[in-house]
């Protein structure tokens, strides 16, 4: 690495700019987006009562429902889905991290 690489990462990390641990972002923002599903279905339920009726999240996530069983399969979808968008955020933020600073594609 030359100097100006050097210069370039110093002057990153100096204002702030740092890089994304993938895996673990990926895996706080599967278990927010889970468990934050599984949470506001039980607020409903708690509230309102389970309905069954399907929602629009339902639409989305197969087998979602207002319901105990529908709470688990809001889970299990949040998790997988909050693992995948967060793995991609974390990648793609890593990657224009790494072309602002002027290193480039690694």
């Amino acid at each position: 690495m030359d100097d100006e690489s050097q210069r370039r990462i110093a002057l990153a990390h100096w204002l702030g700019v740092g890089r994304l641990n993938v895996v673990a972002f990926s895996v706080t923002c599967g278990l927010f987006w889970g468990l934050g599903l599984f949470l506001i279905t039980w607020w409903i339920i708690f509230f309102d009562g389970a309905t069954g009726e399907p929602t629009l999240i339902g639409r989305v996530y197969r087998g979602y429902s207002i319901s105990a069983l529908g709470s688990l399969a809001g889970l299990a979808w949040g998790l997988v889905d909050g693992l995948v968008g967060g793995a991609i955020f974390a990648w793609l933020y890593n990657r224009l991290t790494d072309i602002a600073s002027g290193i480039g594609w690694r």
